[in-house]
């Protein structure tokens, strides 16, 4: 027979009030009970261990208020076991009464210690229920994330006849807030006016939360300014925590204002609220006034006020002032830790974040999902393969690694330490995976190589009727870029035009990709659909445009691009200034860096290093230097690019000088800046440089030398003459050389008659580029030096059989603001006969005095002498020379721009020019630059 309910009580109770009782007495012995105070005033103090002092010592049973203090106090501290205690003590003592009033306080204590089943379980057995208890169990749903049984249980109060209050109503629509459950929340809203409830003010409060919730901000801000004067600071918070949820961050500020024009005084949530819309907008000031109100008014910060400005000061990458916060913090909880973890990570401090996360550990702290997910990405930033397999070990270990958004970072982490195996492994251990495990795991492919991987996977995700999205389509754009494959990049574009995918972001990738792809047509034609074209979009476009040889196109339409008021970049910035670059076009690049000084933009990082390339390659190496000289903070890739600019112009020596600054510096050079050093050594002839510096790079600094290094030491020893020991290097190489080592030395062969060794490096190069047509030119003309035209027409032949052509030498000259070209011999240009008669006019007068004579050794082909002559006469540089002199202003530098390498009768015709006409000449041809001044070359006819 089952037991009655005051049994069952009494049962329990005999149990737990001897196990209270025993430990309060030992507690109080030789406490004297006139000097204990009573549980009331113990409550009132906020001392939970006296009250029970008190009530172990009380000599008579406790009057219902006693023991309803004592609950109250326990379900302000959330202590479930006292709270359970004193149920059992209210049992025994048999005060349980009819009128559910300590009944009610129990399920109330019940329901804020989070205890639902012993809350159901007590209501379940109560005798008769008052609304008061219909509350508490309905307000302990609602509190503790059963919106759904709280909406259950308002339903049943109401079949049984009882009328709910105001109270009920707040804690039903807090239910259906949480649930953005509008239909339920609106009708509730309707019961409560047809009740004359809706203007009680915490019900008012609870319909601007519940429509603030559900996405109806309008009606949540209507109510608001109903309340009028009925305004707390309940309802403040209540429509700052709306516009929070609707992103209106200003309006949280201008609310916060009047709130404060209308003396309401905040309080934590007002603080945290305002503290979050600071944070979103990036207002550290004012984020710091209130931080000082705070401390002005002596208040003890509350844990979650200190979370929030821990939070702003991160935001705000005022990372010293959070961590301030965060060790002056008494308490911390889980959200303290994991805000400063995040912190160091979203201010690029990876290395912090991975230290702090081992110092945290170390103090007890339990990782949870958030934790994992930014020591991991920190992991992943900063290329730690270690650590990041200790998070994951971590992870397992404690069965997190299960957790979808840890799963995700997990791939993404081992993508950006290059171990796409493990990511793989993750990925496929993952039971439930989401749009972004696949988009990781494709982007993962492509960045690593693995195309046909990243492929794979998408048509998958095809054949499994997932809904692909524009990052996904993003990610397997990466692996067309990578393939360079038209058919597949056509077949994505046309999956996202056909389900709607194309953003503004996915559209500047594809133009990205066409450019990529050499196909500028359509690159354009997708810029010209885009509408609102960002400064993203223009880049993409004039970068297409620069890739792919189109330099005059990429400077009008940066010109279009300002004219359209969008405002230039850094990366279109550098992009413009590589197409004024690659025009040798010095006119143009001096009128983007007036533009970038009249928009003061700072000419630091990046930009400074695209200006000193810029002028280097106009051949205005005396900008270069100025532009170096005015940055402040020089960083490795501004004097790598200053030490290749001056190799480029035969200043080897100031390009060691250059290198020795750096060192000075405590800058620690890499294998670029080696690269560019061992260039300048090779033309400036400085072989016992190049070999010295060679061994700095591999010994001092443990560098490891790329093919390139050794090809430009194979150069060096090759135009010194010492073929022979360029030869010994390459047989002495610890890599397997590449073509270009076997290039720099057949051409060292040409120069210098060694026909044994340039047969052998022909036969080489030949074996490891078939196809390159620039290959067979070189070696055609290596056989045309030594007069074997049967070599030269078999090389020939073998060209015409493979459909490989020559580039055709081509020189421009820019007079005017307009680039002019000429290719040899040619008579296109509408002042053909003004420019040749001027040539004319300069043959002659350096015959006369110059001793000027044709060396037609030059000419590289079997024709008669006389016919050599006219194709000296007729090369593509001179032309360009004769224009400039026909029109360039005087007194200023003509530059030239050649795409081959002048020939050594051009180079002696060059400098007589300088010298008879007092006019400084520029060249640049495909090896490096000269400058010709008073009869002599800077290159010191080395090159």
């Amino acid at each position: 027979m089952a037991f009655s309910l005051q049994q069952q009580q009494q049962k329990q109770a005999s149990i737990s009030s001897a196990t209270i009782l025993s430990r309060v007495a030992l507690l109080s012995r030789n406490v004297p009970a006139s000097t204990l105070p009573s549980v009331k005033e113990a409550c009132k103090q906020g001392d939970l261990t006296q009250a029970f002092r008190s009530l172990a010592n009380s000599p008579q049973c406790p009057p219902p208020d006693a023991y309803s203090s004592i609950l109250e106090l326990c379900a302000s501290r959330k202590a479930p076991l006292q709270g359970q205690q004193v149920h059992s003590h209210i049992v025994k003592s048999n005060s349980l009464s009819d009128d559910g009033f300590l009944g009610t306080k129990l399920l109330f204590m019940y329901g804020k210690c989070g205890q639902l089943r012993d809350a159901e379980k007590l209501f379940d057995e109560m005798p008769s229920r008052s609304i008061f208890a219909w509350n508490a169990l309905v307000g302990a749903y609602a509190s503790n994330d059963r919106p759904s049984l709280a909406i259950a249980t308002f339903q049943e109060m109401r079949v049984s006849g009882i009328l709910p209050d105001a109270c009920t109503l707040a804690s039903v629509l807090k239910a259906c807030g949480a649930l953005e459950d509008v239909y339920t929340g609106t009708a509730t809203h309707g019961f409560a006016v047809k009740c004359g409830l809706d203007s009680t003010g915490f019900v008012s409060n609870a319909l601007v939360s519940m429509y603030a919730k559900c996405g109806r901000f309008g009606s949540a801000r209507q109510l608001f300014e109903r309340m009028d004067e009925e305004r707390d600071v309940v309802s403040w918070n209540s429509i700052i925590s709306a516009c929070l949820q609707d992103g209106q961050f200003f309006e949280v500020l201008t609310l916060f204002r009047e709130m404060q024009r209308a003396s309401i005084p905040m309080n934590s949530y007002t603080t945290v609220g305002v503290l979050q819309a600071c944070a979103e907008l990036s207002l550290p000031r004012l984020g710091m006034e209130i931080h000082a109100a705070l401390l002005k008014n002596d208040a003890k910060l509350e844990i979650y006020e200190c979370n929030a400005l821990v939070v702003l000061y991160a935001r705000c990458g005022r990372i010293g002032n959070a961590m301030q916060v965060f060790c002056e913090m008494e308490e911390k909880d889980t959200v303290s830790w994991n805000s400063m973890l995040s912190g160091y990570v979203q201010n690029g401090l990876y290395q912090e974040a991975i230290d702090f996360f081992r110092e945290i550990l170390g103090l007890g702290f339990e990782a949870d999902q958030v934790s994992l997910i930014s020591v991991a990405s920190a992991s992943g930033r900063s290329g730690n393969r270690l650590h990041g397999k200790e998070v994951h070990a971590y992870a397992m270990k404690h069965g997190l690694d299960s957790d979808l958004q840890v799963g995700n970072t997990l791939i993404d982490m081992y993508t950006k330490c290059h171990l796409i195996d493990y990511a793989e492994r993750v990925f496929y251990k993952l039971h439930s995976k989401d749009c972004i495990s696949w988009t990781t795991m494709i982007a993962g492919y492509a960045q690593n190589s693995r195309y046909s991987k990243a492929f794979e996977l998408f048509r998958q995700v095809q054949a499994d009727g997932m809904k692909a999205d524009s990052m996904m389509i993003g990610s397997i754009l990466q692996a067309c870029s990578g393939m360079l494959c038209l058919s597949l990049l056509k077949q994505v574009h046309g999956y996202a035009i056909r389900h709607g995918l194309l953003d503004l972001v996915l559209n500047n990738t594809i133009i990205d990709v066409y450019g990529e792809c050499g196909k500028v047509s359509r690159a354009c034609h997708v810029f010209g659909t885009i509408r609102d074209k960002d400064v993203v979009s223009w880049t993409s476009m004039i970068t297409c445009y620069v890739s792919n040889g189109l330099l005059n196109e990429a400077l009008c339409l940066f010109r279009d691009m300002v004219a359209a008021d969008v405002e230039p970049d850094a990366v279109s910035l550098i992009t413009v200034l590589a197409a004024a670059a690659g025009l040798s076009s010095s006119m143009k690049g001096k009128e983007i860096h007036g533009f970038m000084y009249r928009r003061r933009y700072l000419t630091e990082g990046t930009v400074s290093s695209s200006l000193v390339d810029m002028y280097a390659r106009c051949g205005d190496i005396e900008n270069s230097f100025k532009v170096f000289g005015n940055v402040r903070r020089k960083d490795l890739v501004l004097w790598t690019t200053m030490i290749d600019a001056s190799g480029m112009h035969g200043q080897g020596e100031e390009a060691i000088r250059l290198f020795r600054g750096l060192q000075e510096t405590g800058i620690v050079p890499d294998e670029v800046t080696f690269l560019a050093l061992l260039y300048a050594c090779s033309h400036s002839g400085l072989v016992d440089e190049g070999k010295y510096y060679l061994d700095v790079m591999t010994g001092e600094y443990g560098l490891e030398a790329w093919p390139e290094h050794y090809a430009c030491l194979v150069d060096l020893l090759g135009r010194s003459g010492r073929t022979e020991e360029a030869f010994e290097f390459i047989k002495s190489m610890p890599v397997k050389p590449t073509a270009a080592v076997w290039c720099a030395l057949l051409g060292a062969c040409r120069v210098h008659l060694n026909h044994e060794l340039g047969k052998i490096a022909a036969e080489k190069l030949l074996e490891l580029e078939p196809e390159n047509p620039g290959n067979y030119v070189l070696i055609s003309n290596a056989f045309a030096a030594t007069r074997n035209w049967e070599e030269v027409g078999a090389v020939r032949a073998m060209m015409e059989r493979r459909g490989l052509k020559k580039d055709p030498a081509c020189s421009w000259i820019e007079v005017g603001k307009k680039v002019h070209a000429f290719v040899a011999r040619d008579r296109t240009h509408k002042e053909s006969v003004a420019i040749y008669s001027k040539l004319a006019e300069i043959i002659e007068r350096l015959k006369k005095e110059g001793g000027y004579t044709e060396n037609t050794k030059f000419v590289l082909q079997d024709v008669p002498e006389e016919e050599k002559i006219k194709m000296l006469h007729g090369h593509s540089e001179r032309l360009a020379m004769a224009f400039g002199m026909l029109c360039a202003p005087k007194g200023t530098p003509i530059r030239i721009t050649k795409n081959l390498r002048v020939c050594g009768d051009c180079h002696e015709f060059t400098k007589l020019v300088s010298k008879l006409y007092e006019q400084e000449i520029i060249v640049r041809d495909a090896n490096r630059f000269h400058h010709f001044r008073g009869g002599s070359c800077s290159c010191r006819d080395f090159w």
